[in-house]
């Protein structure tokens, strides 16, 4: 359909659908072949290391760190790595009382130990 035999004008169909008029002339560029190829490497080396952040992926690859956050990013990868509060308690498990508090070690083999695995 040609824009001369539309009914409604774009200018009036962009502002019902709130889009700026300059979305719609937009046309995406595709990578370029230096991005694929360091995103098939950040695959590689994220299959081999997946505890490897960005980092450590930009020293490898003698990139820019922010390059290789946004390929991350872009590629949906994330560094395995511990999250936050790991030292809190689960206050689901059973806290058992220390039984030597107020226990001074008099003699040799007064106190012994044990590790239950």
């Amino acid at each position: 359909m040609d824009p001369a035999s539309r009914d409604v004008s774009l200018k009036s169909q962009c502002q019902w659908l709130s889009l700026n008029r300059t979305s719609l002339y937009y046309t995406p560029l595709a990578p370029s072949p230096e991005e694929i190829a360091i995103k098939h490497r950040i695959d590689e080396l994220y299959t081999a290391f997946p505890f490897y952040g960005s980092r450590k992926l930009a020293a490898v690859l003698k990139i820019n760190r922010k390059a290789a956050q946004r390929h991350m990013r872009e590629m949906g990868i994330a560094a395995i790595c511990p999250g936050p509060n790991l030292s809190r308690r689960n206050t689901e498990h059973r806290v058992f009382p220390y039984l030597l508090r107020r226990v001074t070690v008099a003699y040799p083999n007064h106190v012994w130990g044990i590790e239950i695995v």
